[in-house]
């Protein structure tokens, strides 16, 4: 059982790893930080399932809600772009200067 969830874990984090440095979209690279965040909240979990550790789940709620209003912000910052006719590639993308 182990193995199996560090290979997923794993998976996860480099998944959402590639994603942000091979990807230019905003969009994906978002999704690449919100991958490797629940990579490193399942392993934490896990960890607080085998040692009986309640801080570190009451830490697994607290990035949760961290991780939600990244997400939060950082969509409205690709909305606010998106709606200003910029591209919405991190590429070409200069400033957020409206």
């Amino acid at each position: 059982m182990t193995a199996s969830l560090w290979g997923v874990v794993l998976f996860l984090f480099a998944a959402g790893l590639l994603l942000v440095v091979l990807r230019r979209q905003l969009i994906a690279m978002l999704l690449g930080l919100e991958l490797m965040i629940s990579a490193a909240n399942l392993a934490l979990v896990y960890h607080a399932g085998l040692f009986c550790d309640a801080e570190v789940l009451a830490a697994v709620l607290l990035i949760l809600a961290v991780a939600a209003a990244e997400a939060v912000v950082g969509l409205s910052l690709i909305l606010r772009v998106y709606q200003s006719g910029r591209p919405v590639d991190a590429g070409r993308l200069q400033e957020l200067r409206g």
